[in-house]
């Protein structure tokens, strides 16, 4: 069976660690779309703790359930704006944010139609940054063949397990958050990401 997964936005440390483990990634956007998944939000570590970020989308009416490559982010409220003042705040003091700045701000300027476009673009760019191989595969969705590795993305059902710690902006206030967005770890050991998520499943 081939596992298959759908982007995810700004995905956790446990996403990005199975997909270091995968010689290629297969992402299906053949499925239909749930809510309440990593799909289209992510966590980061604030001044006040675990913040959510979620970018808003267009809903169906009708009943009719979208497939996850036909989901259309909305633009009524400007939240690239918000959630781009959000992760400057809460990382401009973290070691390596001015690093990577102005390989991420741009997301945050342009407007993509398709959620499963802007996550898959944005997900090339972290594996770039974080210097890992990033080998992908957009597929078709075959029960018979293909494994849905949903409890990557299931927001609420994020089983606890032990991360190792590393230092975090806020972590003096409220202690070590683990498994947050892939830029908590990008941000705070920069040139070591790569061989902190090798580290996390074994």
């Amino acid at each position: 069976m081939i596992p298959t997964v759908c982007p995810a936005y700004l995905p956790n440390v446990k996403y990005c660690a199975w997909i270091v483990q995968q010689q290629k990634i297969y992402f299906s956007g053949s499925t239909t779309y749930q809510k309440q998944t990593f799909r289209n939000r992510t966590e980061i570590y604030g001044a006040n703790g675990k913040l959510k970020l979620t970018v808003p989308i267009h809903h169906t009416h009708g009943g009719v359930k979208s497939l996850d490559k036909e989901v259309c982010i909305a633009y009524d409220m400007d939240w690239q704006k918000q959630h781009w003042k959000s992760i400057c705040a809460a990382y401009r003091s973290a070691p390596y944010f001015e690093f990577y700045e102005a390989d991420l701000k741009s997301f945050y300027q342009e407007k993509k139609v398709l959620l499963f476009d802007f996550n898959l673009s944005l997900l090339t760019q972290i594996m770039a940054l974080l210097d890992l191989s990033f080998s992908y595969e957009i597929v078709g969705w075959n029960p018979d063949k293909q494994k849905r590795m949903d409890h990557l993305i299931l927001a609420k059902s994020q089983e606890a397990e032990n991360f190792d710690t590393y230092t975090q902006v806020f972590g003096t206030k409220f202690g070590f958050i683990p498994n947050l967005s892939i830029l908590d770890v990008l941000f705070n050991l920069g040139p070591n990401s790569g061989a902190y998520l090798k580290k996390v499943l074994e």
